[in-house]
């Protein structure tokens, strides 16, 4: 089970993503406390919002949050270790940035706080921007991540094309 540099990359950064979740939560809960919706402003249109998330992107199944809870968890552990595997193969430094990413996105939401908190700490509150949604430095990480690994994909195809008509 050989580990590319690029895949020791991607693990780095999955720790790194991790850390900078649980530590900005931390600060966030000592700060706020844990009530629901308590609020802080912080810097221009950003304020800090307790949200309590029981459900996944956008409240899909916080109407189910115990069951859910546990869905997500599982579901996301799969992920973590299918991604794991795949970047344990990177040989592209996007694809190890975003993979990297994601995994600790999905770790510091999906796993630590769903199972230490039973629902996912959000904070990141730019509502006075138009965007409705209360999100975490784990959300960023996993959106991203993504991002990372589209444009990896969009370059690796245009790197082909170029190869084939040559």
């Amino acid at each position: 089970m050989k580990i590319t540099r690029l895949g020791w990359t991607a693990y780095a950064v999955a720790v790194a993503t991790v850390v900078l979740d649980q530590i900005s939560k931390l600060w966030v809960l000592g700060l706020l406390g844990s009530a629901q919706g308590s609020s802080a402003s912080l810097l221009g249109p950003v304020k800090l919002t307790m949200v309590h998330n029981y459900g996944m992107s956008f409240g899909l199944l916080r109407d189910h949050a115990e069951w859910g809870r546990w869905l997500l968890t599982v579901f996301s552990t799969a992920v973590v270790i299918g991604l794991g595997v795949w970047a344990r193969k990177a040989v592209r430094p996007l694809t190890a940035l975003g993979l990297g990413m994601i995994i600790g996105g999905a770790i510091g939401n999906n796993l630590i706080d769903r199972v230490i908190y039973g629902y996912v700490v959000d904070f990141i509150d730019v509502s006075r921007l138009y965007f409705p949604w209360v999100f975490n430095v784990a959300d960023s990480g996993i959106t991203v991540g993504v991002a990372f690994l589209l444009l990896d994909s969009f370059i690796g195809e245009e790197k082909k094309l170029s190869h084939q008509t040559e």
